[in-house]
């Protein structure tokens, strides 16, 4: 049986209760973010401690804007549908270039040598940054059995993190074997946040790797959360 981790908070921060997250990572002491729906998707700097936006961006107003991750000085993005996607520096986040690639994009993470994207199916992709060419795909399993609706990503000291859509929990993904390893129990935040509303579901994971902590937020949520884990 998977082991399920009970969800210990240890802290809570203000959060844009506008912000239909759909991408976080941690970066320099600062929280990035994406938000989606057409029209008033973004990709901004917020500050950890009483969730204030110092900085953003917006997709353009055709696009639905879904994952980020940071790759060398810059903020990678993707969009929902048609294969697009944008490149941010970092710091300014003025835009720096566009790409394309096949079928849907949902979450976006950086393991330190290339990116991983979710789409929704049980398969994630690693890509070159660079070109945003697939180098593998890797079926993700829970119990023996393919894990869909594979959201939001993050990476943590080797293991791939990954909301699901379609329940309140995380699941630890082994990166070689795609086999999940555990899970994080949200359903506590979820009832806090999203109680009635399948539309604020459970959606952005950042973690600090110098301070050793992992933020969880989701769509619409009044609040992030800085949440223990082994």
């Amino acid at each position: 049986m998977l082991q399920v981790q009970p969800c210990a908070v240890v802290a809570r921060y203000p959060h844009d209760p506008r912000a239909f997250t759909q991408g976080l990572f941690w970066r320099a002491g600062l929280l990035f973010e994406s938000t989606g729906l057409v029209g008033r998707s973004t990709v901004r700097h917020v500050r950890l401690k009483d969730g204030k936006v110092l900085r953003s961006a917006r997709f353009p107003r055709e696009m639905f804007g879904e994952g980020i991750a940071p790759w060398k000085d810059e903020v990678v993005g993707i969009t929902y549908q048609g294969g697009q996607g944008l490149r941010w520096d970092a710091e300014t986040l003025a835009e720096t270039g566009r790409f394309t690639f096949d079928g849907e994009g949902w979450g976006l993470a950086s393991n330190g040598d290339g990116l991983i994207l979710s789409d929704g199916t049980p398969v994630l992709r690693f890509l070159d940054p660079a070109t945003m060419s697939v180098q593998r795909r890797l079926p993700v399993t829970a119990g023996g059995r393919p894990l869909p609706w594979l959201n939001a990503l993050a990476w943590r000291r080797g293991e791939i993190l990954a909301n699901v859509l379609t329940l309140p929990a995380v699941a630890r993904i082994d990166p070689a074997t795609g086999i999940v390893r555990g899970w994080i129990d949200l359903a506590p935040l979820v009832s806090e946040c999203g109680a009635g509303d399948p539309e604020k579901v459970a959606n952005g994971l950042a973690w600090d790797e110098e301070g050793g902590r992992l933020f969880v937020t989701g769509k619409n949520w009044p609040w992030l959360y800085e949440i223990a884990i082994d």
